[in-house]
């Protein structure tokens, strides 16, 4: 009786053993993205002591003066903290609720498209613009709306009106910076959606049209259940980067009569750190970007799952 219990965990140590040589192919190739993943994600998460220090790019790291929490507080003490943070805020929540519905509104007006050729050529026409680089998106913009040469101002002028300065305008700002992000990625947000609608069984749309169903309650009642659970997972990947306002097009777009609303974290973090060189400062604005980020992840994945919604954990 004793053998045969000490030969148990024995029997399950070589199960395992030959478990992994059967799958050592598998674990070769996992090891390769998580040694790059801990290469360049985790080893430079010891930059972060940068913020407690007065950095000084000659002494180094190891060197430098540690000054603890002081450039945290000197961030919340500095006046234009609090606005710089609440137009990052806006900006993301704008650009959030603004992108959610457009590409959703699209998929399923293509998949409501029984004419093939037209609903490729359609899709193709919304996906290219996700292709243009950020310094042409915003070169474009310039070009169109200049008040001077630009097309739509021809247009305002020709109906007797007076050109507008749209980029100089300060109420303009968001609304550039959103819509035209989201006239960039609804195409490639909306083969998502496509893809999630394509799993809906087809006896579902059947049973629906012998019931008397029109085409808007197939929609409501049937795909859009089907796309909430991919929906929920981009809101909840969205949330996370909230204060992440893409820096090129906000620093390419940004200019001295629009400043006030146009200074968000990552701009305000570039010139701290790369043209005052103040990078202590800069890394400690930084690190708390990331940690309302992460907050803002943990929160929403919670609230989702408590919902019975479908969640990242």
């Amino acid at each position: 009786m004793v053998r045969s219990q000490a030969s148990v965990p024995k029997r399950r140590g070589t199960s395992r053993i030959k478990m992994l040589r059967g799958d050592a192919q598998v674990y070769i190739m996992l090891l390769l993205p998580l040694i790059w993943l801990f290469v360049f994600s985790y080893l430079p998460m010891y930059g972060v002591l940068i913020g407690f220090t007065r950095y000084n790019i000659a002494k180094g790291l190891g060197e430098s003066t540690w000054v603890g929490f002081q450039n945290f507080s000197r961030f919340f003490s500095t006046p234009s903290a609090m606005s710089t943070v609440t137009n990052t805020i806006a900006v993301s929540l704008y650009a959030l609720i603004a992108g959610i519905p457009c590409p959703i509104i699209l998929a399923i007006l293509l998949n409501e498209c029984h004419n093939l050729p037209y609903k490729k050529t359609v899709q193709m026409i919304t996906y290219a613009p996700y292709f243009i680089s950020t310094v042409v998106m915003v070169a474009m913009m310039m070009q169109l709306l200049d008040q001077h040469t630009g097309i739509v101002n021809r247009a305002i002028k020709a109906l007797g009106f007076e050109p507008v300065n749209f980029l100089a305008k300060k109420g303009m700002f968001r609304h550039l910076y959103v819509w035209s992000g989201v006239w960039q990625s609804t195409g490639f947000n909306a083969i998502i959606y496509i893809s999630a609608l394509n799993a809906v069984d087809p006896a579902q749309h059947e049973a629906a049209i012998i019931d008397g169903a029109s085409r808007l309650q197939r929609i409501w009642y049937i795909d859009l259940p089907c796309i909430v659970p991919t929906a929920t997972i981009l809101f909840i990947l969205n949330c996370g980067s909230i204060m992440n306002v893409g820096f090129e097009k906000v620093y390419l777009m940004q200019n001295t009569a629009n400043l006030s609303v146009s200074e968000v974290l990552s701009t305000y973090i570039y010139k701290m750190g790369m043209l005052n060189l103040d990078y202590g400062y800069s890394a400690a604005v930084n690190l708390f970007n990331s940690l309302i980020n992460l907050l803002l992840v943990v929160s929403v994945n919670g609230i989702t799952r408590k919902m019975g919604q479908n969640s990242l954990w």
